[in-house]
């Protein structure tokens, strides 16, 4: 995104999450000028820092990753004040804020396989009992972190459980588990909610049912299938009339098992290899929400 940005004339520039504030009734933030290199290793030079208001921007982009925690709440509160004060924010941080990478799912529940949400333990070992093979996860982390398949008959059930449910304190997401993750948890992702035409599918190294990069996943682009336009074109229009410029999805079969909203990646794998281009097809889409 960064080099797209610089290739098309824009200044880069970069801030983290401590360095918002909010004084004198603006949001600011102490940034950093960046220059953009090709090279991977050395890829970029940092210039003088700078202390400048969030509205003096053309566009700021929100990309941290999860966990999901209040700290995460609150600088989407701060961008959201920033937002008020003529900042053009992206994804929308009111967005970001309604739409839990996992539960958003929810609202479309016809491309979601067997699914619950409970902090209950009885429900989960119910749903486990139901099912037979589950896949279990937390609802505020990221790259396969918390993530565990868990069959009826696993002598560690009960323990994973407790561990993942904190005895009623936690909630937590179990999904029926999915074979096909076989042949790759899809990364499908939407800009300005039209369909990138190629997707990343995420397979997992031999051994795991994870298919993320993060848990030593192998990348492969592929082209969509119908499937994936069908879920694409259904969510699309949807999401991107809520502020949210870009999103992932990730499809495994002919489920969907999460909407990603905050950082969503992927790019350089899919273009890479396939040669389309998706940075400049996202900032053809910033710049369209700009102009």
């Amino acid at each position: 995104m960064m080099r797209a940005a610089q290739a098309r004339g824009h200044a880069v520039w970069i801030c983290g999450q401590p360095d918002l504030h909010w004084s004198k009734s603006r949001v600011a933030a102490r940034c950093t000028r960046l220059s953009l290199a090709d090279n991977d290793e050395d890829w970029y030079r940092a210039h003088e820092p700078a202390e400048r208001p969030l509205a003096g921007f053309g566009a700021v982009l929100m990309r941290k990753d999860p966990p999901f925690d209040l700290e995460y709440v609150v600088s989407t509160w701060l961008l959201s004040a920033a937002a008020r004060q003529g900042a053009r924010v992206f994804n929308a941080p009111d967005a970001i804020r309604d739409h839990n990478e996992k539960l958003a799912i929810a609202e479309f529940a016809q491309f979601v396989a067997p699914t619950l949400v409970s902090r209950e333990p009885e429900r989960l070992h119910a749903f486990i009992d139901e099912q037979r093979d589950v896949v279990l996860k937390r609802l505020d982390v990221m790259g396969g972190e918390n993530i565990f398949r868990v069959r009826a008959d696993d002598p560690n059930r009960n323990v994973i459980v407790e561990v993942m449910a904190r005895g009623g304190a936690q909630t937590v997401m179990a999904q029926r588990y999915i074979p096909e993750i076989a042949e790759g948890d899809k990364r499908v992702l939407l800009i300005g909610g039209k369909l990138v035409p190629h997707c990343l599918a995420r397979i997992p190294k031999p051994g795991e049912s994870r298919g993320n990069l993060a848990a030593g996943g192998r990348g492969v682009a592929q082209p969509l299938t119908r499937r994936h336009r069908e879920i694409g074109e259904a969510l699309g229009p949807v999401l991107a009339k809520r502020g949210l410029l870009l999103v992932g999805l990730d499809i495994i079969g002919d489920w969907l098992t999460e909407v990603n909203v905050t950082s969503p990646t992927c790019f350089r794998e899919i273009t890479d290899q396939s040669g389309f281009d998706v940075a400049g097809m996202f900032l053809d889409e910033l710049e369209g929400a700009l102009a």
